[in-house]
This record gives structure tokens, C-alpha cells and sequence, in this order.
């Protein structure tokens, strides 16, 4: 490591530090540390250069070179200076300007847009201080009695505070595409008070190769006299924002100060309201009604001008207030204004109200609370506001090449859905603050897991689409023979594509069937051999179909031809309405449509159309035993809890009538959703009829040969956690293979798919291409293991009956035993970590649009 000397110096003399003591704001040079007069020689080692002096005494010099390669140089345009760039490109800009500050609180307060909470509540918000001014902001609560005050800094990204004059004003790096925009979305990899140092330590590097100075952006609208030369001379003239808001710590006892990061837009994550939720935890006085032994503390929350993530912070501490103090504060009038903004009614806030306990009452808190914090920003008129604009631009309006109804819809989603999270967020405080918040927010939502299928359903503009797309040829038809590849061969014997049984069971599957091809099967079905005189059949389509001329055709944008037009979060009743609207609109228009046959375009005038109920409905008439049923099911996802209820019903009501019944499951093209389908009626049988007998497990030694057989880790902790789990799982995968076993030409076998489509990862050539296949991998995962959870459930229900439906067995046994918490960070963690990924989690993978990149071609609901 080098010399002894440098290994272990001993204490320097009192006179030495005396004559070598500096001036902090002194740039860093081994100069100031060595006299002339006394060195005798400078040795240098591995650690650092050490002086030896002529007393024996040593002393370690800095050595911390600049190397100036390592940094990346760049100006705003031509006629600017070039300059080093943050982080290899970024510029360090003002953070707020003087317009900013609509409540003109800067200068009599501190703090630009300096509010509490109207009606009394110790809530506060602001947006960014400087040091001058934060200092002022405490001076100002205090004197207001404010003395136990808890500062929350709710900003996400980066701000550092440069010395100008006497103060440290506040400064962000932003992109030169758009320097009024802070930076979103960084990596979750490093926190952002590491980035702030490091961001610290490049700018006092930069000065340091530029002469103490670096250059920064005052004024970005019209670039008068910029950028300006600002004095670096150590990392002292660098505050981060924990320097900031933590040291008054030190002469406050009362005071705390924690950093709370929310997204500028949409709804926080579950683990930001924990995080609060932790600080409430640690807060006697806010856990308890009435505070308890002492008045419950000041909150202050900040961020850039004190707006959106602001407000939304107020809102939630507002809400905790109202737990604690009652609502007991002084309401004061709402200016006519705001009074007079429209109510906006959406489906999914009625069914918030009609499933959470006293659902009124908690909604009606959440609007009082949103109106009590509106001074500078009113959630609901957010809502309504994106929903205006949404509904007058017209559909080819773009905006910088993109969609701009896109946009909005995109805006009107997250809008609502931070009003959405509001509204649970108070209902979490209904249960949890009484029990001094005994379980997470994060815990409350999975225990509660059919928020997250109601948050999936936030967009169904697709059921007000108008019946005229197709006539007015924004839309176009699309045969099934394009869709759909009759891989089995059974077109030519059964009129169907991809016709098959399970073996030794009365289940069949198939592609979608014309009503030739229905009459066809159905006599199949019911010939001497089979003999089958019941017949339920179940469509799992989830989009329109109608049969046109004998052919059945599926509505498409031009653009996205195989990419079907999802209505799974619709009821059947209004999938079957809205085909009946399609098929007035196209007979009564008479008019010659674009078409998509296997093989080209054609020009079509149709003279019949049917849709399917009307299909089924006529075949009633030749086969008495035929039941329908349309139980729409997802292309990749697992089926919803309420989806198996609705098969389980179908096949128990059938099964009564008759137990010779056959079954018979059809989607587009035969292979999905039908072999879900299929599988459920197999388990389903198996457990009204008993179970074949299962041969010994196969040894497999091909390589991987366990991730065919479903054995991934985090079904094998499922596993772990149900009674007499490898059997659960042992008799889905025979469920499977039955299944699956004449599907072979169609490479669809569930266990085997998880793997294959993980896998095409490797190859992808776009981010974009990747996350399809990692979202579909793990939709497929999910699928799997709800075929177990499904068995599971039959297994322990089956003495009662099945009385219990799917959906309320795993919502009070399977919830409580942690069955959503293991589905809520679902990933391969077998082969990387991919806890970071947003389709771990149920929040993220369930709401998965999956008419991604279509066009808003209907109206919200």
C-alpha cells in the first residue's frame, strides 16, 4: 500500500494547522498545504503524495485529478458558448420563475404560491424555496404558531441550490429538446439525493477545468444574455435539497423532514402512499383521534410551483386531518366559480361507490377535501377539463405527428385515475386508521384486488365507437380466413378451422364457425356415434363478429389489421347490441366496403348479415338441445375470477339438465382462448365426474426441461402455499396435455408457450417488440397459475357445493392466505431481476390497454 509513513501519520502540530488553515470557498490545489520554506521532499505512492517536512511531521495531499475527456461538451444552439453538459447532456436551469408565483407569496412569505388548506386543517404547500427563502417560510409558520412542523419535499427529480450572493438559488437539469420540462421517469436504480451529489461533484469539476466558473440558463424564453457565468469555486457553493430542508433540524426540535418523490402526472404508486403511510406510523399524534396527548403537527409539502403533486399531497394530508381532527374545521363558502363547474359522472367512480364499505360517504369526503384544496388546482375540474378537449378535437388533429385525442385520452386517464386512487386512499383511512395503520396501503389494495379490474376498465370508449367506421371507411372488414389458418386440417371434413376434442371427454374446441359450419357440427355432435342431445355452447370472443354473405368478418383499422378491437371489460349483453348495431348499419348503407380477404382486398356489397346470436338462435330451431352462451375472455391474460364464475355456471346449469352434455368453446382462430376455456371444463368435469387415473410422472432430461413442466419459482411458491399444492398443479398439467394433446401442428401447449415467449426476448430488435413479449410471457405465467388457483378452489369447495363462487373464495380465503400479494410481483426470477418491471405488478399488468395504438374512435364512459 506504500510507505509506513503514509500508512500511519501522526497528528500534526498545532502551529502547522494554524498556518495552513483556509478559506472554504479556496479552490482545492496541493499549493496552500506545501511552504516552500519547509518541504523537504514530496514522495508519491499508490494512496496520495505525501509531504515530508523537516520536522518529521507528514501531512496527505488531495489528489483528485479532472480528467476533461470524460465529459461531455454542448451549447442550446450556434451562436451560444459551448459548455460541459450534466450527466453528458443535460443544462442546468432556473428552476422557478418569477411568473410562477400566481399567489405573489414569494417576497411576504418565502416561498412562491405559499398556501394552507382551506377550513382550518395545519396542511400547507408551496412551490421550490430558496435557502433565503425556506428560511423565511419556517420564520413564518412559527410566528403563526406552527412549532411541530413536518416539511415534506415531494419532488422526483433532481434539484441542486447554487450560490448567488448571499442566498442558493434552486436549479434542475433539464434536455435541450425541451428546457421547460424537469426530468421524469429516471431510473429507479439510484436515488435522487445520490444523483444531486454527483450532479454536485460535476459541476464543481466543470468550474474546475473552467476557471471557477460554469454556465447556467436564467432566462428560456428568450435567451437575452445567455448562458451566465456563475462562480464555482468549491462544493460548499453547492447545497442538495437535503442540505436544505434537513440542517434546520438542528435549531427546530420539532421539526422533521422527509423526501416524499410523486409523479408529475397520474396517480402515485402504492409504495409512495406507504412510504407516507410509514411516516404516519411514526407520528403518534396522527394515528390517533384527536392526536392524542398533543395537537397533531404542521404538514408542509413542496414541490417545483406548487401545484399538481402539491395539491395532490395536500388532498392526502387534508384527508389524514379529517381521520384525526374530525370534520369539525370551519367549512368556508366555495367561490361561485368553482361552484359552477359541471359534474362529470363516470361508471367506474359508481362502482367505487356501490363495493367499498359506506362508499357515498368516503367519495363525498374525497370531493370536500379536493374543494377545501383548490385554490391553485382542482382535481375533478381536471377531469373534466380533458374530457371536453377530448370530446371537440377532431379525430386526424395531430399535434407534433401524434394523435392529439390520444393525448387527451391519455390525460383524461390519468386524471381520473389520481382521482380514482384518492377515493381509495381515503377508504384505506376509513379501515386502517382506527387499527394504527396495522396493514400497508400496499397490503389494503391486494387484500382488495378487484380495484385493480376496475381500474382495467377506466377506458370503454370502444362500447360508444360508432356503428359507422365501417360504412364511412375508417374501418375496414376482416375475413376470417386472413385471421385465422386452419392449422389442423378440419376446414374441408367440419367446415371450421382447427376442430378438436379432448380425448375420452365430451369438450370440443374450435375457430370461429359460420352458421354453415354450426349446423354442420352440431349434427356431428348429435349423430349416432356421439349421440349428444344437450350441447352448451360458449363463444370466448371478446370483439365484434358478424357474418356477412356466409362469411364471417371481424371490424379493423386499416393500419392494424391483426390487431383485434378488444371489448373484454364489456358485459356480453353489450357486445351482442353493439353487433346488432354493425349489421343495421352495413345492410342499410348499401354500400360496396373494403374488405380483407386471406389474400387480397376486395370491394364487397353485402346483401345478408347475421350476427352470432342470431346464428345460434335460428340453429335452436333444428337442435332442441343447443344452449349459447358469450363469455368473452382475453387474448393473453388469465381469465378474470368473475370469467371462470360464469363458466362454472354455465357448465353446473347444463350439467343439471343433462350429465351427458357436450361442450363446445370457440374463439377466432381456435387456439387461446378456446384451450383455456377448454382446460376449465376439463377440471371442471373431472371434479362432477371423478378424476381418470394418472400414470407415473414422466422423467424429463432434456435441458430446461423444468420450465416446460410449469416449475418456475414463483409457481412453485404458490405451490408451497396451497393445501396439497403439487397435486393442484399435477392435475392442471394433465388437464393441459389432454388438452393440448392434438394441438401439436399449432405449437400451443400453455406450460410450453411461458417459456418459448420469454425466450423470443433474445432476439428483439425494439424495446417495444421486447415489452410485448414480456408482458405476453407473463400473462401467460398468470394464466397458468389461475388454472391452479381454479382447481384449487374446487378441490376445497366442492363439499359445499361450490356454493361460494371463484371470485369471493379468492377474495376472502385466497386473499387472506397472500394469493394477490405473490401475483403482484410476478416475475422470472429465475433468469433476472425483474422486479422493476411494471407487468410484476397487478396494478400495471391487469390495465394493460389492449387496443394499444388504435385510435380514440369512441367516447368515455
Amino acid at each position: 500500500m506504500g510507505t509506513t509513513a503514509s500508512a500511519a501519520p501522526p497528528p500534526a502540530s498545532e502551529s502547522f494547522h494554524r498556518n495552513t488553515v483556509m478559506d472554504s470557498r479556496q479552490p482545492l490545489s496541493p499549493a496552500p498545504f506545501i511552504h516552500s520554506n519547509r518541504a523537504k521532499s514530496i514522495i508519491t505512492n499508490k494512496v496520495a503524495p505525501v509531504v515530508i517536512t523537516l520536522n518529521c511531521k507528514q501531512e496527505f495531499q488531495i489528489h483528485d485529478d479532472v480528467i476533461k475527456t470524460n465529459y461531455t461538451m454542448g451549447c442550446i444552439s450556434d451562436n451560444m458558448p459551448e459548455h460541459f453538459l450534466v450527466q453528458g447532456r443535460y443544462f442546468m436551469v432556473m428552476d422557478v420563475f418569477n411568473k410562477a408565483d400566481v399567489l405573489n407569496t414569494t417576497a411576504s412569505c418565502g416561498a412562491p404560491n405559499f398556501r394552507q388548506v382551506r377550513g382550518g386543517y395545519p396542511v400547507f404547500g408551496m412551490g421550490q424555496p430558496s435557502l433565503g427563502g425556506f428560511k423565511q417560510v419556517l420564520y413564518t409558520m412559527q410566528s403563526q404558531g406552527h412549532q411541530e412542523v413536518i416539511v415534506f419535499c415531494v419532488r422526483e427529480e433532481p434539484v441542486v441550490f447554487l450560490r448567488v450572493g448571499d442566498d442558493f438559488i434552486p436549479y434542475t437539469p433539464r434536455k435541450k429538446e425541451n428546457l421547460h420540462e424537469n426530468l421524469q421517469g429516471l431510473s429507479k436504480n439510484i436515488h435522487v439525493e445520490k444523483l444531486e451529489l454527483n450532479i454536485r461533484k460535476e459541476l464543481h469539476d466543470f468550474a474546475r477545468l473552467s476557471e471557477n466558473t460554469f454556465y447556467i440558463y436564467n432566462d428560456i424564453e428568450h435567451f437575452k444574455d445567455q448562458p451566465q457565468k456563475i462562480i464555482i469555486t468549491c462544493e460548499e457553493d453547492i447545497h442538495i435539497t437535503e442540505e436544505v430542508y434537513r440542517r434546520p433540524v438542528f435549531t427546530m426540535p420539532s421539526y422533521r423532514y422527509h423526501r416524499l418523490p410523486l409523479p408529475v402526472e397520474g396517480a402515485p404508486l402504492e409504495e409512495h402512499f406507504d412510504a407516507f403511510v410509514n411516516i404516519l406510523r411514526e407520528t403518534p399524534s396522527l394515528r390517533v383521534r384527536g392526536g392524542g396527548a398533543s395537537a397533531p403537527p404542521t404538514l408542509l409539502f413542496s414541490c417545483q410551483v406548487g401545484v399538481g403533486r402539491t395539491n395532490m399531497a395536500m388532498i392526502l394530508g387534508a384527508l389524514v386531518m379529517e381521520r384525526v381532527m374530525g370534520n369539525t374545521q370551519t367549512s368556508p363558502s366555495i367561490p361561485d366559480e368553482e361552484e359552477s363547474t359541471p359534474e362529470v359522472h363516470f361508471r367506474v367512480i359508481e362502482t367505487l361507490i356501490s363495493k367499498l364499505p359506506e362508499g357515498q360517504q368516503v367519495v363525498d369526503e374525497v370531493d370536500r377535501i379536493v374543494a377545501l384544496c383548490s385554490e391553485m388546482h382542482n382535481v375533478k375540474d381536471a377531469i373534466y377539463e380533458n374530457k371536453k378537449k377530448l370530446d371537440a378535437i377532431a379525430e386526424d388533429y395531430q399535434t407534433q405527428g401524434n394523435s392529439t385525442k390520444l393525448y387527451f385520452l391519455q390525460r383524461l386517464i390519468q386524471s381520473l385515475e389520481l382521482y380514482v386512487y384518492l377515493i381509495l386512499f381515503n377508504a384505506y383511512l376509513h379501515e386502517q386508521h382506527s387499527l394504527a395503520f396495522s396493514r400497508s396501503f400496499s397490503q389494503w389494495m391486494c387484500a382488495n384486488a378487484w380495484v385493480y379490474r376496475l381500474l382495467s376498465h377506466l377506458d370503454q370508449s370502444e362500447l360508444r365507437a360508432p356503428a359507422d367506421l365501417i360504412t364511412r371507411g375508417a374501418r375496414v372488414l376482416v375475413a376470417d380466413e386472413f385471421l385465422a389458418p386452419d392449422v389442423l386440417l378440419t376446414l374441408k371434413e367440419m367446415k371450421v378451422a382447427n376442430f378438436r376434442r379432448v380425448s375420452k371427454m365430451p369438450i370440443y374446441g374450435m375457430a370461429q364457425p359460420t352458421a354453415e359450419a354450426l349446423s354442420v357440427v352440431l349434427s356431428y355432435l348429435a349423430d349416432e356415434r356421439r349421440g349428444y342431445s344437450v350441447v352448451l355452447w360458449v363463444c370466448v370472443q371478446d370483439e365484434l363478429v358478424l357474418e356477412c354473405n356466409g362469411q364471417m368478418f371481424y371490424p379493423r383499422e386499416p393500419t392494424y389489421l391483426e390487431q383485434h378491437i378488444s371489448l373484454y371489460n364489456a358485459l356480453a349483453q353489450e357486445i351482442q347490441e353493439l353487433e346488432h348495431s354493425l349489421k343495421e348499419e352495413v345492410l342499410g348503407s348499401q354500400k360496396w366496403l373494403e374488405v380483407t380477404l386471406e389474400q387480397e382486398k376486395q370491394m364487397k356489397m353485402f346483401k345478408s348479415c347475421r350476427t352470432l346470436e342470431e346464428i345460434f338462435s335460428s340453429c335452436k330451431h333444428t337442435h332442441k338441445g343447443l344452449q349459447y352462451a358469450r363469455i368473452p375472455l382475453p387474448e393473453c391474460a388469465a381469465p378474470r375470477e368473475e370469467d371462470f364464475d360464469r363458466l362454472l355456471e354455465a357448465m353446473k346449469s347444463v350439467l343439471a339438465e343433462d350429465c351427458r352434455a357436450a361442450f363446445v368453446f370457440n374463439c377466432a382462430n381456435g387456439r387461446s382462448r378456446s384451450t383455456t376455456a377448454m382446460t376449465i371444463a376439463t377440471l371442471t368435469l373431472w371434479h362432477f365426474k371423478g378424476f381418470p387415473e394418472f400414470g407415473e410422472e414422466e422423467i424429463v432430461s432434456v435441458p430446461d426441461a423444468k420450465y416446460t413442466k410449469g416449475e418456475f419459482e414463483v409457481v412453485m411458491r404458490l405451490i408451497r402455499l396451497l393445501p396439497d399444492g403439487h397435486r393442484m398443479k399435477r392435475e392442471v398439467d394433465i388437464a393441459l396435455d389432454s388438452v393440448s394433446e392434438t394441438m401439436t401442428p399449432m405449437h400451443h401447449h400453455l406450460r410450453e408457450i411461458i417459456i418459448c415467449t420469454y425466450r423470443q426476448m433474445k432476439s428483439c430488435k425494439s424495446e417495444q417488440e421486447r415489452g410485448s413479449l414480456m408482458l405476453k410471457s407473463v400473462q401467460y405465467l398468470e394464466r397458468y397459475m389461475y388454472l391452479i388457483l381454479f382447481n384449487t378452489y374446487l378441490h376445497l369447495e366442492k363439499k359445499n357445493s361450490l356454493q361460494r363462487s371463484f371470485s369471493t373464495w379468492m377474495h376472502q380465503v385466497a386473499a387472506r392466505a397472500g394469493v394477490y400479494e405473490l401475483l403482484n410481483q410476478l416475475t422470472f426470477s429465475e433468469f433476472e431481476n425483474q422486479s422493476e418491471s411494471p407487468f410484476s405488478r397487478l396494478r400495471f399488468r391487469w390495465r394493460e390497454p389492449t387496443n394499444r395504438n388504435l385510435p380514440y374512435r369512441g367516447q368515455m364512459l
